[in-house]
């Protein structure tokens, strides 16, 4: 039997990595975007030639009503879903001084607000079967902070602190929660950045590279994989050797 598996951000260099990975192993596949985009639409594309009994979910994660909604049509069209990875997020380089309230509540209505409600509104399926696995997509920066990037290190720290309160919450109930912890991926968020700024930070990295989006990818199959079936409330840092 198939599995199901929804992902949100799934438009973005990351999640559509996510997003692939799963379907060429089979997941059906709830492909959640904010928008409908030419962008998003084209991602989902590639997703139904490979899985066909696979949805595209376009909704804004910081909005309950529209989040509850596009949950409940994922488990409608494709059944209960057995894998949650939240990569939804949004970041913006500024001096703290100069962050906004309005830079502030967006950041953390996506980031955290919008895994939170997401998780939530799954979790009870999850509970229910006493299985699942729940995957948050967080940040190096959650992890030891980043200059000019405090709202965004805040937010990402949050879901360090929601993946190892939640993972004792449910463990007993059998479902699985973890979190990936991204160093310099090269995606859009990063390409602003500029090639020589990328380069410089591939050359502080002990690996000497910067990551791909699949790296994001591989580790986020592992964790909802059998493989990892001992593994809960763990913190995984893929950065190559950026932040130990």
């Amino acid at each position: 039997m198939k599995h199901n598996v929804l992902i949100t951000g799934a438009s973005g260099g990351i999640g559509h990595a996510v997003a692939l990975l799963f379907a060429e192993r089979g997941y059906n596949v709830a492909y959640c975007a904010s928008r409908e985009s030419e962008k998003a639409e084209k991602g989902y594309a590639k997703i139904r030639a490979i899985c066909e009994n696979s949805l595209f979910l376009p909704f804004d994660v910081k909005d309950a009503g529209a989040v509850a909604a596009a949950c409940k049509r994922a488990r409608e069209e494709l059944g209960s879903i057995d894998a949650l990875i939240l990569c939804a997020g949004v970041a913006k380089q500024e001096l703290f001084q100069y962050t906004s309230e309005s830079d502030y509540d967006r950041i953390m209505d996506i980031n955290v607000k919008g895994a939170f409600l997401t998780a939530k509104e799954l979790l009870p399926d999850m509970i229910a079967k006493k299985s699942g696995s729940i995957v948050f997509v967080s940040s190096m920066w959650g992890q030891v902070g980043g200059s000019c990037e405090v709202v965004y290190s805040a937010s990402k720290a949050a879901l360090i602190g929601m993946t190892k309160a939640l993972a004792k919450e449910v463990a007993p109930s059998g479902v699985r929660v973890n979190c990936i912890c991204p160093g310099v991926i090269e995606t859009d968020m990063t390409f602003p950045l500029g090639r020589d700024t990328l380069d410089s930070l591939a050359a502080e990295t002990p690996l000497g590279r910067n990551g791909d989006p699949e790296d994001i990818a591989k580790a986020a199959l592992f964790l909802c994989s059998d493989d990892a079936s001992f593994i809960t409330g763990q913190v995984i840092g893929i950065n190559g050797g950026l932040v130990i």
